[in-house]
Parts: structure tokens; sequence; C-alpha cells
């Protein structure tokens, strides 16, 4: 038995398109299957439009992705209230660097993704406040923040990788092996090279930058 065709005026009314609905959805689509299926089809396909209907929103797939981590680095929150500046400083760094260890195809995309929404705004604000508490030069603490946040992502997106554990063993072998004669530096220290937690060497990471940025004058 045929089924009776029901009419479109029968049928519950779509909700309106929003930008906030919009990367509510990619959001959504990301922590689901992964920041590979958040595109424009894919996400028009969730909403139950057509892709044309997105581009007034959003204007491609790279301003999409954008938009999501900029929705991401709300979960990053204030700095805390307790400890140095320094301290919280590096606290705050490193939230936002398990943010994106959280999402791996994001950590990559946010290299070059460029937000510019409410919650990056709140996270370039949080790290200023913090360098201007510990009596950074403004400029410095300006040119040091990017500093900060490029370290941060690429910490991420390396450890986001796919790589097979032989291929970090080969790498760790080449420098255990290296002949004294060739490559003494690295013979000597070869045990420093591969020492120290991941945790710890990210910690050490932001102390020396910050010690750099404190120390470095922007030039004119």
């Amino acid at each position: 038995m045929t089924a009776t065709p029901r009419s479109r005026r029968e049928r519950p009314a779509k909700p309106a398109l929003t930008r906030e609905g919009i990367v509510a959805a990619a959001v959504a689509i990301l922590r689901a299957e992964g920041l590979r299926k958040v595109t424009m089809r894919r996400l028009a396909q969730e909403l139950d439009t057509g892709p044309a209907s997105l581009y007034v929103y959003v204007r491609n797939t790279d301003e999409l992705h954008a938009a999501v981590l900029d929705e991401l680095l709300g979960t990053v929150g204030p700095a805390p209230e307790g400890g140095t500046w320094r301290e919280r400083l590096e606290q705050v760094l490193t939230a936002y660097t398990r943010m994106l260890l959280e999402h791996p195809s994001l950590a990559r995309s946010a290299l070059t993704a460029r937000p510019s929404g409410p919650h990056y705004l709140n996270l370039i604000e949080t790290l200023l406040t913090l360098l201007d508490e510990g009596a950074v030069p403004r400029e410095r603490a300006a040119w040091g923040v990017d500093l900060l946040l490029q370290h941060a992502t690429a910490t991420a997106a390396e450890h986001a990788g796919e790589e097979s554990p032989d291929d970090w063993q080969a790498v760790q072998l080449a420098l255990r092996d290296a002949s004294e004669g060739t490559h003494p530096q690295i013979a000597a220290s070869a045990g420093a090279l591969l020492s120290g937690a991941p945790e710890a060497r990210l910690s050490w990471a932001f102390q020396a930058l910050v010690t750099g940025i404190e120390r470095t004058a922007v030039p004119d």
C-alpha cells in the first residue's frame, strides 16, 4: 500500500538559520566525526537545508573552521585566581593546549585558522592582562602573545598526528646511536634530548618564552 503523501504545510517548521546555530551544529559534527567532516555540504545535511543557504552566514569552510575554533576557545576559561602571574599565565596556555589536544584535527587546522570572535578576544585579553600584571612592557606583551599561542598550537598539532610508535622509536634510536666522531654534540646530549615528560617540556617552554618576552626589546 502506497503511503499518502504528506503536505509540506503539515510538517514541523524548520528552525530559522542563525550563525550561532550553524556554528553549534558544526561543533557537534566535529565532536562526533572530526573536522574533516565539517564541510558546508555535511552541515547543510545536518541542518536540513541547502549549502547555498549557509553562505549567507559563513563565507567559506575556512571561516567556518575558524568559528568552530573560537567557539571551543570558550571552554578555556578565565585565568585562575591563585598563584603568581606567571603560574596563572602558564595555566591558561596549558588549558588552551589541552583543548586542542582533545580535537586532533582542529589542532592542525588551528595553525592557519584565524578566529576573530568573542572567545578569541577574551583569550587575548586574559593573556595581555597577566603580562601587564607582570610589568611586561606593552609592546613586548603584544608580540609575545602571538609567540606563546603559536608554540601552544604547534605543540598540540605535533602531538595530534597519527604517527606510528615505530616512527618515534626510529628517531630515538638515531639520536642514541649518533657517533661521537661525526655528531659529538648529539652524542653528548642524547639523554637530555630525549628526557622529560611532555607536560614538563611544555611548562619549561612556556617559562623560557615568557622570560625571553620580558627581556627582549621590540625593534623600532
